[in-house]
C-alpha cells in the first residue's frame, strides 16, 4: 500500500485517526468537500449531525472508488462542522463509526476538524474532504 499511518510516541493517543501519514505513491487524488446529499441530490439527515457525517463519509468513499481508491489510500481528511463543540463531538464520532461499519473500513487518516459558522447551505451541518495517494 502506498500509505502508512502511525501515532508516534510523544503525541496524545487517539482512536479516531492517526497523527501521521507517509505516502509513497505517485498519483494524488483530491476529493472535494462532500456534504450530506445522496446520489439524487437529496439531503440526508436534516438536523442530524451523526446522519450527515455518515453520508459525507459514504460520499467520500464513492468519490474514492471512482478512481480506484479506498480509505486505505487516504493521507488526510478535513472536516468542517457547523458549531463544532466538545458536546457535539460524540455525534460526529458516531457518524464516522456508522459509515465505517457500512463500508467495512477504518477511516484512520490524519484528520483536522474545523468548526465553522456555516456551510454553503444552512441545511448542511458537516462537510468532509479527502486527499489520497495511489501507486
Amino acid at each position: 500500500m502506498p500509505v502508512s499511518l502511525s501515532n508516534p510516541d510523544g503525541l496524545a493517543p487517539v482512536d479516531v485517526y492517526r497523527h501521521v501519514s507517509v505516502a509513497t505513491g505517485s498519483r494524488t487524488v483530491s476529493v472535494a468537500g462532500q456534504v450530506a446529499l445522496d446520489g439524487e441530490g437529496r439531503l440526508v439527515g436534516a438536523g442530524d449531525l451523526a446522519a450527515q457525517t455518515e453520508q459525507c463519509y459514504l460520499n467520500v468513499a464513492t468519490a474514492l472508488a471512482s478512481v480506484g481508491a479506498t480509505f486505505d489510500d487516504v493521507t488526510r481528511l478535513r472536516v468542517y462542522a457547523v458549531d463544532l463543540t466538545p458536546e457535539r463531538m460524540p455525534l460526529f464520532v458516531e457518524g464516522v463509526a456508522r459509515a465505517a461499519a457500512r463500508l467495512g473500513v477504518t477511516p484512520a487518516a490524519p484528520l483536522t476538524g474545523i468548526g465553522v459558522q456555516a456551510l454553503a447551505d444552512p441545511a448542511f451541518l458537516v462537510e468532509v474532504e479527502a486527499t489520497a495517494v495511489l501507486a
